[in-house]
């Protein structure tokens, strides 16, 4: 508290002049001490002016004249005492008084001039240094190619900015000026601006934080702020500084267009393959995905570089460029690793070697027929092949090396030399052997459909003892490997897309069937169930196909019924639903297969044209144990009912299913109880044996 006090006192003007007086009182005692002091010790007698003279110039110079008449009037009480010592008659001493006393007061005076006209020019020279200063940044702020601006910080109104920024964000003085940054919106991010803000006002270093703003066309772009807070006429400012990084990003991408790209065909060059391989190893090894690299390389591209010319090898190495981009998808990679040799990396191709494989194949197989088109080079139609090389890498989670990858790539494609070019070739000998088998595979599927080497069996179908149907089943009677069952070909079949014409020669010899029966069997009004693939059914000429069979053969629509399965049935639920309309018009029957291991629905069950529901076999097979599957079944059958459709169990295969069943009140069965798959022939000796009464319990 005393502290305070003794500080406040200090700045009272009081205060300060009685300490003025106090040191000069002090500075005249001193002199008089001094004057003393040399005539005590050195016998002589001293003119008072001789010490007190230059004191009061001092003490007029620092304070003041006020403060110089006191010392002068200090000074004369003690020069009194010793001219008492001299006679009054002797006017000398009394003139050098009085001469004393007024050359102290002109000097104060003159001091004080002096002080005060320092002041005046002191004061006129700090006006002319901030003038000159406001002038200096001024221009600075005019000049400066950064655009800059002064803002408001509470609401971000415009308070001044130069041409630099108006011409950046193309607006005229009276349209920024007033306004804010949010009321133009100028900030395409508002929460990015008041980050800005909060930073500039509390942070020491806010510079070069990189800003997404709208010019006043619209057009955004990336700009690099600096911004700093001042006070101006006590309102909280900030000074931003704003630099415009479009050309700057430009050149940047230009320049790293030049390190990762080729320059011919701006593919990615070499360096930029290694860094996405590296990239795609990494990942692959973290997902479980498997990955491949094709290296493809033109076969005789050094004789057309030495028999048309440098130019012309370069226009065929741009043309195949664009081939090879277009053989792949956007996630993957293009590049020329060189000379004449391109590497495709191929990425998330599956969780198994063979579906990756199986993919890299096919893409392969794409890039050789690309390459293999004719190219008009000046004027010359050029052909050209490529061999292929593929390493396909991710295998169980194994970190593989990038050299690895690209080793064993260049020398998968060098086999593919080897072997004649124009080929492809796997690196590993056990996986090269299955795609060379599923290859083989898919050719003699195509060969088997159009040679006759497939045939529908039928499984019978029973419903209250006797029976009412069977289950057109497909075979393929194999030239080397037998007889075989769909589950070794089926899906192959799907995922080459051949299970069109193979789907459309069993719908035509099934309806063959049903007139073959109609005809040799009376009175045999069986019903044939066609199984439907899902490509099948999304293709648009279905509907076509469907009724081409049956007019071709003349079969009774009634007695073919088309089984689907749920998932059919939840995809494209429009489409789906037309399409079965149009042929249940028609009188064809759709029944849904393995009923309730799929997206079971009372949706669609009521809005599609259904006539049946198939109880899948899992659940048949474990009604007898699995109090799940009893109720499961019991629910397929209540629903049916409901619905008014019929309902049929497969996977028949003991007594005790078909009782259990038969009780639940599910009376039509398939299965091994009643009759394996069989030959036409072998079915009808079945009815034949068994005419007039098809009891099979």
């Amino acid at each position: 508290m005393g502290s305070l006090s003794f500080t406040r006192a200090k700045e009272n003007p009081a205060f300060q002049q009685a300490v003025r007086a106090g040191l000069t009182a002090s500075f005249v005692l001193a002199a008089y001490l001094v004057r003393s002091g040399i005539e005590h010790l050195f016998d002589v007698t001293l003119f008072p002016f001789v010490t007190f003279y230059p004191m009061v110039i001092i003490v007029a110079v620092l304070w003041g004249p006020w403060m110089g008449l006191l010392a002068t009037g200090l000074s004369a009480v003690f020069v009194l005492k010793p001219l008492g010592s001299f006679q009054l008659g002797e006017w000398s001493e009394a003139l050098t008084l009085a001469f004393f006393t007024l050359n102290c007061v002109l000097m104060s005076i003159v001091a004080d001039r002096y002080r005060r006209h320092q002041r005046q020019l002191a004061g006129m020279q700090a006006q002319e240094a901030k003038r000159e200063s406001e002038e200096r940044y001024r221009t600075a702020f005019q000049t400066s190619m950064d655009a800059i601006a002064i803002s408001r910080a509470r609401d971000g109104v415009y308070l001044d900015a130069n041409d630099a920024l108006l011409a950046m964000m193309g607006y005229t003085r009276e349209e920024l000026i007033g306004h804010s940054a949010l009321e133009l919106e100028i900030w395409v991010n508002v929460e990015e601006r008041e980050k800005a803000i909060e930073a500039a006002l509390h942070s020491t270093d806010n510079r070069n934080r990189l800003v997404q703003l709208r010019k006043k066309s619209g057009e955004r772009f990336t700009a690099l702020l600096s911004a700093a807070p001042f006070e101006m006429a006590g309102e909280a400012c900030v000074h931003s500084a704003v630099r415009d990084l479009t050309e700057v990003l430009g050149a940047e991408e230009q320049i790293r267009n030049l390190s990762f790209r080729d320059p011919l065909t701006e593919l990615a060059n070499r360096r930029l393959v290694m860094e996405r391989l590296e990239r795609s190893i990494a990942f692959g090894t973290r997902t479980g995905q498997m990955r491949a690299l094709l290296m493809a390389d033109l076969d005789n591209f050094k004789m057309l570089n030495e028999t048309q010319g440098h130019p012309a090898g370069d226009a065929l190495l741009q043309e195949m460029a664009r081939r090879l981009t277009a053989c792949v998808r956007q996630v993957d990679t293009v590049g020329r690793l060189g000379g004449d040799e391109f590497a495709l990396l191929l990425e998330d191709l599956g969780k198994t070697a063979e579906e990756a494989a199986d993919h890299a194949r096919w893409v392969a197989e794409k890039v050789l027929a690309a390459v293999a088109q004719p190219c008009p080079i000046q004027g010359v139609e050029c052909r050209s092949t490529c061999s292929i090389g593929i390493s396909v890498f991710g295998t169980d989670h194994i970190r593989v090396e990038v050299e690895d990858v690209l080793r064993q790539a260049e020398l998968a494609m060098y086999q593919a030399k080897a072997a004649g070019r124009n080929a492809m070739s796997f690196y590993s000998p056990e996986l090269q052997e299955a795609v060379r088998i599923r290859a083989a595979m898919e050719e003699e599927m195509r060969a088997g459909i159009g040679g006759g080497e497939f045939v529908l069996y039928y499984q019978p179908q029973v419903e209250a003892g006797k029976l009412a149907g069977a289950e057109a089943l497909v075979r393929w009677k194999h030239p080397q490997r037998g007889m075989l069952a769909p589950g070794a070909f089926i899906k192959l079949a799907e995922e080459t897309r051949l299970i069109l014409p193979l789907g459309r020669w069993i719908l035509e010899e099934a309806c063959a069937q049903i007139v073959a029966w109609e005809e040799r069997i009376q009175p045999a009004r069986l019903t044939v169930g066609v199984n439907i693939s899902p490509l099948q059914l999304a293709h648009p000429d279905f509907v076509e196909t469907v009724l081409q069979a049956l007019e071709k053969t003349g079969a009774n629509p009634r007695l073919l019924a088309l089984e689907l399965t749920e998932s059919m049935l939840v995809d494209r639920a429009e489409d789906v639903t037309a399409k079965m309309t149009a042929l249940r018009e028609r009188g064809v029957r759709f029944s849904i297969d393995d009923f309730g291991t799929g997206y079971s629905s009372l949706a669609y069950l009521k809005r599609l044209p259904l006539d049946q529901l198939k109880i899948d076999r899992s659940f048949v097979r474990d009604i007898p144990r699995n109090i799940s599957s009893t109720a499961i079944v019991q629910t397929v059958i209540t629903l049916s009912m409901v619905l008014g459709l019929s309902v049929i169990a497969e996977g028949v295969e003991t007594e005790e299913q078909r009782a259990l069943l038969d009780d639940m009140g599910c009376h039509a069965f398939q299965g091994y109880l009643f009759g394996k798959p069989m030959p036409s022939e072998a079915f009808e000796a079945l009815i034949e044996q068994n005419r007039g009464c098809f009891t099979f319990h």
